[in-house]
């Protein structure tokens, strides 16, 4: 998995996130970010890829949320592991 493709995983994810209230308050709570600093981040090329790190963290915490996530995308969910690798802060499962 290449950093590109990792990216657009997580943007689904974010995207994913966002349309279901219920994740999006999940989210905020276990991340500690809220929204308004979650967009200044997601502006910034800096902060970003750890907030795209954040977003497959959530997803991996909870099958239920990686499953139903990775039918509505099309995506493996070993993908989501393959492209967390590909952010700050991974650490290698194999």
């Amino acid at each position: 998995m290449n950093r590109d493709s990792a990216e657009v995983i997580a943007l689904n994810g974010l995207t994913f996130i966002a349309e279901n209230e219920k994740y999006l308050a999940s989210y905020v709570n276990l991340s500690g970010i809220d929204l308004t600093l979650l967009k200044d981040n997601m502006s910034n090329s800096e902060t970003m890829s750890h907030i795209l790190a954040s977003i497959f963290d959530f997803l991996l915490q909870n099958e239920k949320i990686l499953i139903e996530f990775s039918e509505a995308y099309t995506i493996e969910p070993m993908d989501i592991d393959k492209g967390r690798r590909c952010f700050p802060g991974a650490t290698d499962h194999s």
